[in-house]
């Protein structure tokens, strides 16, 4: 009867363990449990089932016993009396050797001599644990002595300024394979031939009516000299397009019409056209704009 309890619990457990893998699994985020309530619900709720498997097969229990005939309930009792003895006698040996402190009844072979008002003190060992411990923390400070003073091994401040550069690593991975993920702050002038074009064909389709197709500028201030109205770096133009300029000076804000990405690209190309001659340029407007403005 025990080891068909014991079958029945353990298929029930694992079939309980499979399908909180397979959530765990399918969320595909190692903090989906801080970030979805539902799965504390869950949890909660496979712990009540497991609360009534207990009573469940505790009831079951008691059924198939009642079924045993006297001398089988009577050998079941004795078994189950032995095994509670062993599994709890083998603690209780466990935690008085990891003490290691003498029995009550032969505690005077550790009494001291010296008598304190009738208080007499008892000369027991440090506990194992505490001693192997204290061993254990001697083998790793010499260790340690020798992997990081001795052989150069890397230090702390090291260790930060590899871990800070690999750091900086990934984020110029990441920013390169989420470039939409910029902003007036972290945009940087895009060099390349495939993102100049790109903001070529974004300029031809939305800028050319106020600055014409060479940036000499029409209604809108000419682009390709070298005085500026709000700031000629890099990020002053993007913010520009993206937020508009002057109020009731016509240009819009674009931010809601080209993605981050694509605002960077025909930033880069006007600030390319700098320097360029146009048909019909427009006279300078704004103030004279350099690297170090």
């Amino acid at each position: 009867m025990k080891n068909t309890v014991a079958y029945i619990r353990v298929a029930i457990y694992m079939v309980f363990a499979f399908f909180i893998f397979e959530f765990f699994i399918d969320a595909g985020d190692q903090m989906a449990i801080v970030k979805y309530p539902i799965i504390w619900g869950i949890l909660a709720l496979i712990l009540f089932l497991a609360i009534v498997l207990e009573v469940v097969i505790a009831a079951l229990q008691r059924v198939l016993f009642a079924g045993l005939t006297p001398a089988s309930q009577e050998k079941y009792l004795l078994a189950e009396e032995k095994r509670k003895d062993a599994l709890y006698g083998w603690f209780e040996r466990m935690y008085k050797k990891s003490l290691g402190s003498k029995p009550i009844e032969k505690e005077q072979e550790i009494v001291l001599d010296h008598n304190y008002d009738g208080i007499r003190e008892l000369d027991n060992n440090l506990p194992p644990w505490w001693v192997y411990m204290f061993y254990a923390s001697i083998v790793f400070a010499v260790i340690y002595l020798l992997r990081y003073h001795v052989f150069d091994g890397t230090t702390q401040i090291e260790e930060y300024q590899i871990e800070l550069a690999q750091a900086k690593a990934d984020f110029e991975e990441y920013k390169k394979n989420n470039k939409d993920l910029i902003d007036a702050n972290t945009v940087e002038l895009l060099t390349d031939s495939k993102d100049l074009a790109a903001g070529k064909v974004i300029f031809g389709e939305n800028c050319v009516a106020c600055h014409k197709d060479d940036g000499g500028g029409g209604i809108g201030p000419n682009l390709t000299d070298e005085y500026w109205i709000l700031g000629g770096g890099i990020k002053d133009v993007y913010h520009t397009i993206s937020e508009g300029g002057r109020p009731g000076k016509g240009m819009i804000p674009w931010k809601s019409d080209l993605k981050p990405l694509e605002i960077a690209q025909v930033a880069s190309y006007v600030i390319s056209l700098g320097g360029t001659t146009p048909a019909d340029p427009k006279a300078p407007e704004g103030d004279l704009w350099t690297a170090e403005n």
